[in-house]
Parts: structure tokens; C-alpha cells; sequence
């Protein structure tokens, strides 16, 4: 049986900090990253009105909701993002989107100048 999958991307730029690291730490200082999140949703069949898995312009304007909530903020401040990694990262968006895309499969967060990212697979 054919699985399909869509995926939608979004950016953001956001300062955070690690407060439990050691004193002196680069990590412990405020800093930023320009960020990129991708969701992406499985299913095994096609919506048979629109033969489609899900409305990809929906996952973008959620996406990109959950995304400016954090856009030009400091991520400690969210719940979820005290210690704001990019596992955290990923944790956050899933729990943003899962109510709304029961077939969240996955969500990737990167930091691409500097070549990182952790990928989440629900």
C-alpha cells in the first residue's frame, strides 16, 4: 500500500540562551540563529474529494503561525523552551500542530549557517 507525504517549511529568527551551563560557557550567552522548521504529514490514502494527503496552503499558514510566535523573540521564554535545543525545538512544534494534523509524522528544525538539525519522528 502507497504511503504519501507533504511536507511545508517555515523560518524564523530567535535569541535563546542555556542557563545551566557553566559560567563562561558560549552556550550560556544570548545569542541567535536564523531557524528553519519543517512538518510533515502521512497518509495512506488520498482525500478522495481533492485527491490529495492535506491541504498544503492549511500546514503552511499553520506552520507559519506556530513559527512567528517564537519569530524575533527569546525562546526561553516559551513554555516548553526553557532549555531551548533543537530537540526541544521540535517538541514544541509538534505539540503546536499535532491538534489540528492527526497525521504528523515528523517535524525538522535546523540551523542552516551553521549546519544543524534534529528531526523529530512521531
Amino acid at each position: 500500500m502507497p504511503t504519501f507525504e507533504i511536507t511545508k517549511q517555515a523560518t524564523f529568527d530567535a535569541a535563546h540562551h542555556f542557563p545551566n551551563e557553566p559560567e563562561g560557557s558560549i552556550y550560556r550567552r544570548i545569542h541567535g540563529h536564523s531557524f528553519t522548521v519543517a512538518a510533515t504529514v502521512r497518509a495512506e490514502a488520498l482525500d478522495p474529494e481533492h485527491g490529495w494527503v492535506a491541504d498544503l496552503g492549511a500546514l503552511e499558514r499553520d506552520l507559519k503561525a506556530a513559527a512567528g510566535r517564537l519569530d524575533h523573540g527569546m525562546l526561553n521564554e516559551h513554555a516548553g523552551l526553557e532549555l531551548p535545543s533543537l530537540e526541544n525545538l521540535c517538541l514544541w512544534f509538534a505539540e503546536q500542530l499535532k491538534g489540528d494534523w492527526p497525521g504528523l509524522c515528523r517535524i525538522e528544525v535546523a540551523r542552516p549557517t551553521i549546519h544543524e538539525r534534529c528531526v523529530l519522528s512521531l
